[in-house]
């Protein structure tokens, strides 16, 4: 074991030195690219760059030099002023590299490394990388750097690592180009081995530690008997501990259950618990008295239950069956109840698996919410909005009622005097041609004007600033699902989506699609008003269709046909009475409507939203009984 947790102790620090040594090259090719690249983008000088590339050397002592070579090779700046002369000696390696690495860097844009020989500054452990500089897939510049293999291991590795292990660089030929072994030499017991990858050169990275192996048999015995010796005290004092832990948790656990029961028992949520087979093993006195069966009628009950509604029957059979499957929904759901008077009332229910001490589940907890005064809150602020706008539209109507009239009393009272002008020359037999003609004239500008007014006040009903987006209509539905199945509880009607998982997003306004959904289905709830509960289904479907461009295909009758895009296509299906011939002709006309208390707007706004955003609205009967609503609006193209 000892032997293993230092092997892997090893490999794991060799890892980390590793990464030191490629995070500190990699930093050093940030800093030279970043500074070519100011040079190459006329931002730095030759003389500022000198500057910088001293300073860089100066705070980095693994670096041995470094040159800027222009687009055509030739030198730009260096560090070297700052120990030796640009001679020919010199530069001499680093024009070798550099011829030998151009076809590499600049045909496939990346750097290169290599060795350098033996020089009168370089021993031979030196590497030296080039980083070429491109713009527009043009060779601008290239930076070299000769980096110091020992001093970067001097530098990098940690004290403490050196002091216990011997690392060293080798070559491809096995031949140790830097080393660091402050500890001595390796006993080759742990080692391991990792690869420097540097472009068109590869390096080796070789842990050797100076650790011999464990020397566990000679001290075997002694250890044993401490061992034993503290394990009895240990066991002794142990045993001691626990006695006085299990008494205080006997306590605490008798105050604990005290204190669940009394808690359980003042919920005002009513608790119920179901073991695997779905046989009721615990309800708690709010549930009891939420649906008005005693305890003793419940304890025990296999379904189906007293409190299930007759006409939810097959709901809670397929709900229960899923249960058993082991497919709990998490979110919660809603259902009706019924008491034991016969009244039904609305519940939220959430339910989880119920897990004993050792992991393993032995049924299910429900936990039931009575949210009757709720969905009557609900149902009153719905109307009561219903209702202010309502009183909104009738008096923005009001309004431009009030401003026609106005705007039009100056021009007709104008072409009443004009026109009774005229007839008075006519009487008086003064037919001069200019007074009547100017007479008219001034008539029918009032009448312009007149005609203006009205256009005007058209253009403000009709036209409507809308906030336009790209939204997910996935995220819309879930949205309105609440307020759907808040018009569809109070009139026992059920809800069926078919909605695709992944809908594509539309570019519209956001508000009036929510406003036309909400428009439909409410018309549908109540089209369902006067048949049987069993037969009201409301279905809602959301689909992406293609459709063809008719846009394109009509500007150039030549293009062939397929050029389609998606359209995303939405019905409301209801199983009401369903519309005669006589009414489907006057169906999106204003003010028409089959209602007492409607305004006869809804549809006709309806349909203008959508035309607004270039879709359409139809209806068709339901093959079953009822009517299909269905509107269609343009999917949001994807920017190339």
């Amino acid at each position: 074991m000892e032997t293993n947790e230092r092997q892997e102790q090893l490999i794991a620090d060799t890892l980390w030195v590793e990464q030191a040594l490629q995070f500190q090259l990699k930093r050093h090719e940030e800093s030279l690219t970043n500074l070519a690249d100011d040079f190459v983008d006329n931002k730095l000088n030759k003389q500022t760059v000198a500057e910088r590339l001293r300073l860089l050397s100066g705070n980095n002592h693994e670096i041995q030099d470094i040159i800027l070579w222009d687009a055509q090779n030739l030198l730009v700046a260096s560090n070297f002023d700052s120990h030796y002369r640009n001679s020919e000696e010199d530069i001499f390696p680093f024009q070798q590299a550099l011829k030998a690495s151009e076809s590499f860097t600049e045909k496939l844009h990346k750097p290169s490394c290599s060795r350098l020989l033996p020089t009168k500054t370089s021993n031979g452990s030196d590497i030296l990388c080039r980083y070429p500089i491109f713009r527009n897939h043009i060779y601008r510049a290239s930076i070299m750097v000769s980096f110091r293999l020992q001093t970067l291991l001097d530098e990098i590795v940690p004290w403490w690592f050196a002091q216990e292990n011997d690392i060293s660089l080798i070559d491809n030929e096995d031949k140790v180009i830097a080393r660091r072994a402050a500890g001595g030499r390796g006993k080759n017991v742990y080692t391991h081995n990792r690869q420097l990858d540097f472009p068109q050169l590869s390096l080796n990275l070789h842990t050797n530690s100076t650790k011999a192996e464990p020397k566990l048999l000679s001290n075997l015995l002694v250890v044993s008997v401490v061992l034993l010796s503290l394990g009895l005290v240990w066991s002794l004092f142990a045993l001691w501990r626990d006695i006085h832990r299990r008494l205080r948790a006997e306590g605490a656990l008798r105050k604990e259950a005290a204190f669940r029961a009394a808690m359980e028992n003042s919920l005002i949520t009513g608790l119920r618990a179901r073991d695997m087979q779905g046989r009721l093993t615990y309800v708690n006195p709010s549930f009891c008295k939420m649906i008005g069966f005693p305890e003793d009628e419940l304890i025990g009950k296999l379904p189906p239950m007293p409190y299930w509604a007759p006409e939810e029957i097959a709901e809670y059979e397929n709900r229960f069956a899923q249960i058993l499957t082991g497919t709990v929904q998490p979110e919660g759901f809603e259902t009706i109840y019924q008491r034991a008077n016969g009244e039904r009332f609305p519940v939220l229910i959430y339910e989880s698996p119920l897990v004993d001490e050792h992991g393993k589940q032995t049924g299910w907890m429900s936990s039931i919410l009575d949210v009757s005064e709720l969905k009557r809150a609900q149902e009153l602020s719905r109307q009561q909005e219903e209702k202010v706008h309502q009183n909104a539209r009738l008096a923005t109507m009001g309004e431009m009622a009030s401003m026609l009239a106005h705007e039009l009393n100056q021009p007709l009272a104008a072409i009443s005097s004009y026109t009774t002008g005229a007839i008075n020359l006519i009487s008086q037999n003064q037919t001069d041609p200019l007074l009547l003609r100017e007479a008219m004239e001034k008539a029918r500008q009032q009448a312009l004007r007149a005609a203006q007014v009205i256009r005007s006040v058209h253009e403000f009903v009709r036209k409507r600033e809308a906030s336009r987006v790209n939204f997910n209509v996935n995220a819309l539905l879930q949205s309105v699902m609440p307020l759907i199945a808040l018009q569809a509880q109070s009139h026992h009607v059920h809800v069926h989506y078919q909605i695709d998982p992944d809908l594509p997003e539309i570019f519209a306004d956001k508000v009036l699609i929510e406003q036309v959904i909400l428009n439909l289905t409410r018309n549908a709830i109540e089209a369902m008003h006067e048949i049987d509960i069993q037969q009201r289904q409301l279905q809602i479907h959301a689909h992406a269709i293609p459709v063809e461009d008719e846009t394109t295909r009509n500007t150039n009758p030549n293009t062939p046909p397929g050029n389609t895009h998606k359209h995303l296509l939405i019905q409301v299906i209801d199983r009401g009475h369903g519309i005669s011939a006589e009414v489907g002709e006057k169906l999106f006309s204003p003010f028409f409507s089959t209602k007492a208390s409607g305004m006869g707007m809804g549809l006709n706004i309806c349909r203008t939203a959508l035309e607004f955003h270039g879709g359409s609205l139809k209806h068709r009967a339901n093959p079953t009984g009822g009517t299909i609503f269905e509107f269609t609006i343009p999917c949001a193209t994807s920017p190339n």
